[in-house]
């Protein structure tokens, strides 16, 4: 009998690595500013160039992982991601351009997140687990958990041993992919569907209910990562916080709602209806965005910050689950465009509030206020669905 339980750990890792990939480079960049003398300009672009990257993958992904083989491209996004990490101590020291050093080890880590990103979901999928929607849901908890654990983790080392150690961390960090790439060498892996069988890139775009999956993931990634990337400035801005005390109590409380969400409905899947979880959801994240918008308390406006985190927990493994049952036949390339399409919205989303804070005069409320539309329309696309859903059962 295969040990499918090592398949789920190795993925539960794989999640773990991906938020050290996505959250441990933007605390160090005052580090790298003050360190290497590079632009604040600059700096902004290290972000941009980790999720284009995850992009580019998401795409590579939707081509060509069939040809090449599920194990082979797990392994290799885990010794991609600890080859970064560890590129990361030592290539700004060794290239001529510090800045250069940076983005050669982010771009190598991006390309090992972007491929647990797209893989990590249907690996598990494919196991034999009895509840799939909660085995789902309790999966996508690990990026949050890895996310708290980052920013905890690397605040307290800094305490103890300074910020000039951070080489020593980042090599550290990379303990975690290189003990992974054993276990995804190792671990039973199925597929989805047989090589060949799969539905092709052109085939889901004909199906109008799989656009529906795409808005639903753009809105989630929106939704999410609008809140989430603006939550230590809301903090700092709302409240007159510290920059340390700004992350924990922004976009560290915020990962820790968002996971408890994935965990209740890990834990009780089997006892939840996933559109109804999905849709009070949307109305809760709703209220956390009025709530940050609208409220003159800084400190209720600041609950809603957290509080959103929660609120999104669900959306981006809700709708692979729902997509996964809508298109048993979707295969990888179902995965890596709703990955694609969780990207673009994470990349929308942040930006818009950004410029329109910035258009308001750096008010950071205005800009939170327009980024209601998108739980708003993620709630009109769950709408669609269960009225299909509805018609489906009456036919």
């Amino acid at each position: 009998m295969p040990n499918y339980r090592k398949t789920k750990t190795a993925c539960y890792l794989g999640f773990v690595t991906q938020a050290i990939a996505a959250n441990f480079a933007p605390l160090l960049f005052l580090k790298f500013h003050n360190d290497y003398n590079i632009s604040l300009g600059n700096i902004a672009l290290i972000s941009t160039c980790f999720f284009f990257t995850q992009l580019l993958v998401d795409l590579f992904c939707a081509k060509f992982v069939d040809k090449i083989g599920y194990r082979i491209c797990i392994v290799a996004s885990e010794v991609c991601s600890a080859a970064g990490l560890i590129g990361l101590a030592f290539l700004p020291d060794i290239l001529p351009n510090p800045f250069t050093g940076i983005l050669c080890s982010v771009i190598v880590y991006a390309i090992g997140s972007g491929l647990i990103e797209v893989l990590g979901s249907p690996i598990v999928e494919a196991c034999p687990f009895e509840n799939k929607e909660a085995t789902m849901s309790l999966l996508h908890s690990f990026y949050c958990w890895g996310a708290v654990g980052t920013i905890l983790i690397s605040t307290l080392f800094f305490l103890l041993f300074g910020m000039d150690s951070w080489k020593w961390l980042a090599v550290l960090w990379a303990l975690i992919p290189t003990y992974n790439i054993y276990n995804f060498a190792t671990c039973p892996i199925e597929h989805l569907v047989e090589e060949g069988n799969g539905m092709g890139i052109r085939e889901l775009f004909q199906k109008p209910l799989f656009w529906i999956s795409v808005c639903l993931m753009i809105c989630s990634g929106a939704s999410e990562l609008a809140m989430a990337q603006w939550a230590s400035a809301y903090a700092e801005a709302a409240l007159g916080l510290s920059k340390a005390i700004g992350d924990l109590t922004g976009p560290c409380m915020f990962a820790v709602t968002m996971g408890i969400s994935r965990v209740i409905f890990g834990k009780y899947g089997d006892r939840i209806d996933l559109m109804k979880f999905m849709t009070g959801s949307g109305i809760l994240c709703v209220v956390c965005y009025l709530l940050t918008s609208l409220s003159s308390n800084p400190l209720i406006g600041l609950i809603g910050c957290i509080v959103c985190g929660f609120s999104v927990g669900i959306m981006w493994p809700g709708t692979i689950s729902i997509s996964s049952k809508k298109f048993p036949l979707g295969g990888t390339a179902m995965f890596a465009l709703l990955a694609m399409a969780g990207d673009l919205g994470g990349s929308i989303g942040p930006g818009i509030v950004g410029y329109i804070t910035q258009a308001a005069g750096d008010n950071i409320r205005i800009g939170m206020s327009v980024g209601l539309v998108f739980p708003v329309i993620l709630l009109l696309m769950l709408f669609i669905l269960s009225i299909e859903k509805h018609n489906g059962k009456r036919k």
